[in-house]
């Protein structure tokens, strides 16, 4: 079978090198009274020693020692102080070999340990094989193998034999996968997928690379583009069933290289692995493809409607004039009657003499359509986009496999007409609600009433799919809610979710919260004593927080960086490299071997993180050229690989003595930062009026209390930012460790509050506007008479128990990371306003709201922890505008895949800096107290590890000592 490399040095050192760190140390190498007795029974001092450490190899890692290997001096130590001996007496053990292989022989009788051989490798190897088809990385399968060795008492073979094994385990679990798929291909179907390889398009690229290459859009062509696509995966007839019992790993690995090979690439590799990489990529690109065209019908629909807002706000500027005018006509006239009314005069007579009853006629007929004008709303002009829908809705339709829940099957009959093409007399309206402003436009539309109905139909499809009352078979982003949310019993188990299984116990403890709270602010309204503010007459003022940073620690800021040595920013990434060895994190996609050209990952790295691309890089390098870079970039570098050398990066900063000054990594902050885009054909450049008239995209990023960047992701520079909170804190291991999460205005939901408490974390927002947010009680006549200018409703208290069994259900889901939070928070945000689960959680989030109100109002600590943790964020914002130096920091990649790559390989690189930053500003500590001079943990803590002008990251980029490895 072929071989491939499965570990790094490093990943090797870690599962078959002795320990050197006392934790690990203490918990396989202390000895138990048994372990002394048969230790003591051996005659000689080296004899005991070389006995006792080869029972401790044993046990960890379980292995035998090698001849002439060099014990680290700890284990030595250790083991010599449990058994009062000297560690320098370990020189002399096993002068021959008859020693050790009895000592070897004495140790597999008394404990049972067996070696490497026989019908237990067998069973090993088979128990290895069944592992390689759900195993994520070679790391883990040969980690599982070392644990599985241990559990089961056989001593590791060599590494090399350790890696082969798992090398023939992985290509069998892969060949095994690949001839399931095949199998249940038919004759035909597997024709039509060697033909995509083969078939052109407009003779520029084969069909197989024009499958591949979509995008959502933003009109109705695009929309055509991707129904093109989408119906020839259709008669391909390939059937999601097919992927059914196939480990979710294995088709992303298959799908992966079905978006790197190129056609004459594929057409190079066997049959069966050939033929599997096409069916898992068709089926995968099925579900994205109808995922991107209800996305372009999204966009579509929001551009109508912009479109016809911006027809009715022309049309109110344009009779700006004529208001004016008719408004200064009737006060003429208005005034010349009450003119005459008060002398006794004839109105007949000052009304000619003021208009004239034929100008009057005039007037009140302009006033008229002026009144018209002013109170017209979007909706009187969105038939405009008829013609944008009519090009692509009815084969939208048939190509999409929609399904409805009860409430929508109306909406769904209504679109069965358009997809069929029936006569457009048929306008039924069942999917309207009874109050939809819909109604009065089409009974007062004559003559183009079917556009405008077809129109309505369009914009609830839209808001059907949004809410999740209409969804998709086989869809990553429009599934089915109901069967995306966990059982009920499975949310019970949840560990995470600590919440009462009854609601009647949680409603209780928040109504003796919310009651200790009020009796406190009340408290403290009375007495004047609202720290940060006031409550007068029912009225909150908020004073500005003032800074409590003492002006030392200006001086120490200056001391410390100025202490940093200058460095290049190829020497910073080796340094950090060889420190954590982040770059093990980028295997193969194939095969997942480590990556051999360091040099050249690192050139790939650093050119996404300056924002320079591949071919700037090339030039800028004397190492790789563009070909070289474009390999490493294609098979190497994706959002896994990126998201673990981050986690290894945050991880070991998180580790330096310095961070500790900062914080214990249990709160972080996130807030949005606006990149700025090249203007044609970006995915997400949509334009956000805050940021000015640019197009341009956001990176949601979560930092640590020790400035760790630990997650960060793309979202359009136009949405809410309130729901992608939970995404960072959930979807990585950083973010679950984290207790307290502060976040900006632009954080702030009723749902968030909710789903965020019921997670146990504590939610802190910064809420610009505090004063003109109520409270909200389950009694408000109860409240104290100081705090009732601040009531703004009653709390439903029946929802919350009638719902609660889905509220369990809701927030597990998102516990167990089985779909992003953000997806469900937005369909929860755009549930129709009679759906009860949503109603249930924005009454929790009012709730919780209430009570933060409350405790920020009275708590000034939390106020400034707040401000220091947004602060924190803020600050690593600049870092990146730094940073994003090539290409006047536009972010000009057309595809949202490539905007990602560029967001997370900056976020990497500030994150690399960070962790060389703060070990360096540990050393410049230690050379300050050295010197004698103040360096005060209270100074410490206002230290920031973001600097960067002692950093080159410009010029050619060089390597130092560094020999390029062939590919």
């Amino acid at each position: 079978m072929p071989r491939r490399s499965v570990l790094t040095e490093r990943q090797r050192s870690a599962l078959f090198d002795l320990p050197t760190d006392q934790a690990t140390i203490l918990r396989h190498y202390t000895l138990t009274d048994d372990d002394i007795e048969h230790i003591r029974t051996r005659r000689h001092s080296h004899n005991r020693m070389g006995f006792a450490l080869q029972l401790c190899a044993f046990l960890y890692p379980g292995r035998l020692l090698s001849p002439g290997e060099t014990i680290p001096l700890e284990v030595s130590q250790f083991i010599a102080a449990q058994l009062g001996e000297q560690p320098d007496a370990l020189a002399c053990y096993a002068e021959t070999d008859v020693t050790r292989r009895r000592h070897l022989a004495d140790l597999r009788e008394l404990y049972g340990y067996k070696m490497f051989s026989g019908r237990g490798t067998r069973d090993l190897k088979a128990w290895l094989e069944e592992q390689a088809e759900t195993a994520p990385s070679n790391r883990d399968l040969a980690q599982k193998f070392v644990e599985e060795c241990r559990r089961t008492q056989t001593i590791l073979p060599g590494v090399s034999v350790v890696e082969r094994l798992c090398a023939d385990a992985l290509v069998s679990a892969e060949r095994k996968i690949e001839s399931q798929i095949v199998g249940q291909l038919s004759d035909e179907t597997r024709e039509q997928l060697d033909a995509l390889l083969i078939e052109m398009v407009d003779g520029k690229v084969s069909r197989f690379i024009w499958l591949r290459q979509f995008e959502v859009g933003s009109n109705s062509p695009d929309a055509s583009r991707l129904l093109d696509r989408l119906e020839h995966l259709q008669g391909l007839k390939v059937p999601p069933s097919l992927l059914d019992g196939i480990p979710p790993n294995q088709i992303t690995r298959l799908r992966r290289q079905g978006e790197r090979y190129f056609a004459d690439g594929l057409r190079d590799i066997t049959s069966d692995r050939r033929l599997a990489i096409l069916a898992v990529s068709a089926v995968e690109w099925h579900a994205a493809i109808a995922d991107a065209v209800v996305e372009t019908h999204d966009r579509i629909v929001g551009k109508t409607w912009r479109d016809a807002k911006k027809i009715c706000d022309a049309r109110i500027a344009d009779a700006k004039s004529a208001l004016r005018d008719t408004l200064r006509s009737f006060k003429s006239l208005g005034a010349a009657l009450l003119e005459a009314k008060g002398d006794g005069a004839s109105l007949d007579i000052a009304t000619e003499t003021a208009c004239g009853w034929h100008q009057l006629e005039g007037l009140v007929a302009t006033a008229a359509k002026l009144t018209d004008t002013m109170a017209a709303d979007p909706l009187s002009h969105v038939a405009q986009g008829f013609h944008r829908f009519r090009r692509y809705a009815p084969r939208m339709l048939r190509a999409l496999e929609v399904h409805a829940a009860p409430v929508a099957e109306p909406l769904l009959a209504a679109a069965t007409i358009i997809e069929n093409g029936q006569n457009s007399e048929l306008q039924p309206v069942a999917f309207l609600r009874r109050g939809s402003k819909w109604h009065r436009h089409l009974n007062t539309c004559d003559e183009d009433k079917h556009r405008l109905w077809e129109v309505a139909v369009m914009f609830h499809l839209r808001d059907a799919f949004r809410s999740g009352d209409i969804w998709l078979a086989h869809s990553r982003r429009y599934a089915d809610l109901k069967q995306a949310l966990v059982p009920i019993e499975a949310a019970k188990a949840t560990p995470r979710l600590t919440l009462p299984f009854e609601p009647g116990a949680w409603i209780a403890d928040r109504k003796a919260r919310l009651a200790d709270g009020l009796a406190r602010l009340a408290k403290a309204a009375r007495n004047g004593s609202t720290p940060g503010g006031s409550i007068e007459n029912g009225v909150l003022k908020i004073d500005r927080l003032s800074s409590a940073v003492p002006k030392e620690a200006d001086e120490l800021v200056l001391d410390l960086y100025h202490r940093l040595p200058a460095v290049r920013i190829t020497d910073l990434l080796l340094e950090v490299d060889n420190d954590i060895g982040f770059t093990d994190a980028f295997t193969h996609l194939r095969t997942g071997s480590p990556c051999k050209d360091r040099v050249g990952l690192l050139n790939v790295l650093l050119a996404e993180g300056l924002n320079l691309g591949l071919s700037k890089m090339a030039e800028a390098t004397h190492t790789h050229n563009f070909f070289q870079l474009s390999r490493l970039s294609s098979w190497h570098i994706e959002s896994d690989a990126i998201n673990r050398a981050l986690a290894m990066v945050i991880s070991a900063q998180s580790g330096l003595p310095m961070a500790a000054h900062w914080g214990g990594s249990v709160t972080a902050s996130s807030d949005g930062q606006f990149f700025p885009a090249a203007r044609q054909g970006e995915a997400m450049n949509l334009i956000n009026a805050k940021y000015g008239s640019d197009p341009g995209l956001k990176a949601y990023t979560h930092v640590s209390d020790q400035f760790g960047p630990f997650a960060t992701q793309n979202i359009p520079a136009t949405v809410n930012e309130a729901p992608y909170i939970l995404d960072g804190l959930l979807m990585n291991d950083t973010g679950r460790k984290i207790k307290e999460q502060y976040a900006d205005t632009g954080g702030f939901t009723d749902l968030v509050f909710a789903v965020i408490s019921l997670l146990s974390y504590h939610f802190i927002p910064r809420i610009r506007d505090l004063p003109s947010k109520r409270l909200h009680l389950f009694d408000p006549a109860a409240a104290p008479k100081e705090l009732r200018g601040l009531v703004g409703g009653k709390i439903r208290e029946g929802l919350i128990v009638q719902n609660w069994p889905d509220v369990l259900r809701s927030v597990a889901t998102m516990a167990a990371g089985i779909m992003p939070p953000s997806q469900l928070l937005k369909k929860f945000a755009s549930y129709p306003r009679q759906h009860e689960l949503a109603l249930a959680l924005r009454e929790i989030g009012r709730i919780e709201r209430t009570l933060f109100i409350i405790e920020w109002l009275l708590d000034a600590d939390m106020q400034r922890r707040a401000q220091i943790g947004l602060n924190k964020g803020e600050a690593h914002h600049a870092l990146k505008n730094a940073l994003r130096i090539g290409r006047q920091g536009e972010i000009r990649d057309r595809t949202s895949e490539g905007q990602h790559y560029r967001m997370a390989g900056l976020n990497l690189l500030a994150a690399i800096i960070i962790y060389w930053n703060t070990k360096h500003l540990g050393q410049a500590v230690t050379a300050r107290k050295r010197a004698g001079l103040n360096c005060s943990p209270a100074l410490l803590s206002h230290i920031s590890p973001l600097g960067w002008a002692h950093i080159l990251l410009t010029g050619e980029y060089r390597w130092k000592n560094q020999s390029r490895k062939p590919l």
